[in-house]
């Protein structure tokens, strides 16, 4: 017998004690409907399922091929691509389309080698320096004005833009029309989201041109010359689609997660207090928020790719189903009482300690370099500068809704 499924609301995605406490309690996967959406989907919740799931063959992202139940209505994941693409020209809306996390197999790995190559320690590390410059500089210059600064469009996005600016390899006299076209396309008013998308991408062409011509040590060097013995190279048309990836992912979820990770500390005084009192917490404090914030709370749509049970439920072929990070970061069965809470000397296990990157092939590339931006701005805003807070009434602050998602912060008025 189907389900009549639960749908949700964007306070129910974001809010980790209420619908997810009671489904990590149900025996089976509930169907629900997530906001802004029409198709149900069956939806994980605990801790130990996501990540079985996360790693289930028979779990895949690449619906083509697969049949659809008699009673499926229209694909999730056709509903957010439609959502997010379709204003696109078609020539350029395929680069946004062929994201990594649609892929499975073969395909994928083929496709995430070079960038995983390029991603070394050593390369991530060799940014901390122009991290710290960069925060440093933007700050610096934001503190002058009598007013708060809005520590979301006016720190962090530029932070995230000129990171990846730098790790991808833009020359310095290239930075400012790039930045501007990042910024249209990833944080502006709407208005220029198509030219931002179309003078990004032609300009990542053209990059990649001068630098299969005259290689240097950027990101897009390297992915242009990767060439392995057995391997299928990239083309142009992925070489593209993997650069315009590192912009789209690189820029807004870390942006918006430094600004909630940053409201957490205000929202947790005393957590703020000893992080400002013990700074050696810090190494403890970056985990915890990504644990606690959670940014990504509902992960890829999947799909069964046969008949088959998972989880107490039975899935018929090409069912849909999603992660609830967020859900699986606050499991009482994984953290013990009060996972709710925010506590920045809490100590994890081996690896992470939680799943705010994903898990298995599908882990985030851009992790390392994800907890060393986290680290150098909780430094620099609230450690090196003790009187940093919310320049606004808590409740005056502005947030808006993300399809499929909860609210994400709008602004983050801060007095420096």
């Amino acid at each position: 017998m189907t389900t009549t499924p639960v749908r949700l609301t964007p306070e129910d995605v974001e809010n980790p004690v209420g619908a997810y406490a009671r489904f990590r309690e149900q025996t089976g996967l509930p169907r629900v409907v997530l906001p802004g959406l029409d198709t149900p989907v069956r939806l994980v919740t605990r801790y130990a399922d996501v990540k079985a799931a996360l790693t289930e063959p028979r779990l895949v992202r690449d619906r083509a091929g697969l049949a659809a139940p008699a009673d499926a209505g229209s694909d999730p994941q056709d509903e957010l691509l439609a959502a997010a693409f379709d204003s696109f020209p078609a020539e350029y809306a395929g680069y946004l389309s062929g994201h990594l996390a649609l892929f499975d197999g073969e395909e994928h790995a083929r496709r995430r080698a070079p960038l995983t190559r390029a991603f070394t320690a050593r390369r991530i590390a060799a940014l901390r320096g122009f991290v710290e410059r960069t925060a440093a500089e933007l700050l610096a210059d934001l503190a002058a004005r009598d007013e708060p600064a809005d520590l979301l469009g006016e720190f962090a996005y530029p932070l995230t833009t000129q990171v990846i600016c730098e790790l991808v390899g833009v020359e310095e006299a290239d930075r400012p029309r790039v930045c501007g076209w990042i910024r249209d396309f990833a944080y502006g008013d709407g208005s220029r989201t198509v030219e931002g998308l179309v003078g990004i991408v032609d300009h990542v062409k053209e990059l990649i041109a001068r630098r299969r011509a005259e290689p240097t040590g950027d990101l897009v060097s390297t992915l242009a010359h990767d060439t392995r013995d057995g391997e299928q190279p990239l083309d142009e048309d992925d070489l593209v689609a993997a650069v315009f990836l590192l912009i789209n992912t690189g820029i807004t979820p870390p942006a918006l997660f430094l600004a909630h990770g940053l409201l957490s500390l205000f929202d947790h005084p005393d957590q703020l207090a000893r992080l400002r009192a013990e700074p050696q917490l810090l190494e403890r404090a970056v985990p915890e928020l990504l644990r606690y914030v959670t940014l990504v709370r509902i992960g890829a749509t999947l799909y069964a790719a046969e008949d088959f049970t998972f989880a107490g439920t039975a899935l018929r072929t090409g069912d849909p189903v999603t992660v609830a990070l967020l859900a699986a970061d606050h499991d009482p069965r994984e953290y013990g009482e009060a996972p709710e809470r925010l506590d920045i000397a809490r100590e994890f296990g081996r690896g992470d300690g939680h799943l705010a990157f994903g898990h298995g092939a599908h882990y985030c590339l851009g992790a390392a370099l994800g907890r060393l931006v986290t680290s150098v701005v909780l430094d620099q805003v609230l450690i090196r500068r003790p009187e940093a807070a919310l320049g606004v009434a808590r409740d005056g602050l502005e947030f808006g809704h993300w399809p499929a998602d909860g609210f994400h912060l709008l602004r983050l008025p801060v007095r420096l």
